[in-house]
């Protein structure tokens, strides 16, 4: 018997993808345009074809911002994808404390980026804020203010404190799915915690890790709101960013046609390490399971 197909269903989401393409097509051919074209005022453009993406390639100020960024995103890969991990390994599996703990696992996960921020430049002020008070009475000289290292420690730690979480759900999400004769039949054949963890428990995370890292790597590659509200990119330009950077270009400058430049050599950056993000990923997964 022949299958027979029925796409109804593309009738019912197309207003949908028709909206999408709009909103996102729009804005991005309104970038182009300003990437690829200059302008004295008065809405009139005139051709400069790639000035701008060369000076930009060129700038030390954003070989410098990429540098920082960068380095960011590595620190915060190393420190959350394990630490999520071995969270959502120790914890319950079922009944009321499991519950609990999903709960609290996510509170952090409901905050609002400009909120996190503002708890975090409050919580972390040494006048009044609790941490800066407390390291101040035990004679650790912190100043996230002034010391361009506190500034670095500070937004990491309020990173990980924010997304670690997702990590732990994804990767816990992974391991309720392992059935538990798997467990069983390692009991069974004496297998060590760590062999249980290789061969059991890691195979089975290994997609819903594909998605912690390419999510975790894409939000910190894009970080914006909370650092700016914490430090404004500072002490100095050392905890500027790319976002940082590009917003005061854009805005605070007024260089639009860079800013556009920036944004597209930006956007394909993230695009690029995600590509290889997920084929290298995807590519050890199908080698293991040869």
């Amino acid at each position: 018997m022949e299958k027979t197909l029925n796409n109804k269903a593309w009738f019912l989401v197309l207003p949908v993808l028709v909206i999408v393409a709009f909103s996102a097509i729009v804005p991005l051919m309104t970038v182009v345009n300003y990437a690829v074209n200059d302008t004295f005022g008065n809405n009139e453009f005139f051709w400069v074809g790639l000035e701008w993406f060369e000076e930009m390639v060129t700038s030390d100020r954003l070989h410098e911002a990429l540098g920082r960024q960068i380095l960011f995103s590595a620190i915060i890969l190393a420190i959350e994808v394990p630490l999520g991990i071995y969270v959502a390994l120790n914890m319950p599996k079922r009944g009321f404390w499991a519950s609990l703990c999903l709960v609290l696992m996510a509170l952090p996960l409901l905050i609002p980026f400009n909120v996190v921020g503002t708890i975090w430049q409050i919580f972390g002020r040494v006048d009044i804020g609790l941490l800066g008070r407390y390291l101040a009475e035990f004679g650790f000289d912190y100043n996230y203010t002034n010391d361009p290292l506190d500034a670095w420690i500070t937004v990491i730690v309020m990173d990980v404190w924010h997304w670690t979480s997702l990590v732990a759900l994804l990767c816990y999400a992974g391991l309720q799915s392992i059935p538990n004769a798997y467990y069983q039949a390692a009991k069974v054949d004496q297998a060590s915690r760590w062999a249980v963890f290789r061969y059991i428990e890691l195979p089975k995370m290994a997609g819903v890790l594909l998605i912690a890292v390419l999510l975790r790597f894409m939000d910190s590659f894009m970080i914006y709101t909370e650092p700016f509200v914490v430090t404004g990119g500072g002490p100095g330009n050392s905890t500027t960013f790319l976002s940082i950077d590009l917003v005061k270009m854009a805005i605070g400058q007024f260089d639009l046609g860079p800013a556009a430049a920036f944004s597209i050599m930006y956007f394909l950056v993230i695009l690029l390490v995600s590509w290889v993000f997920y084929t290298v990923m995807t590519n050890l997964d199908k080698e293991e399971g040869k």
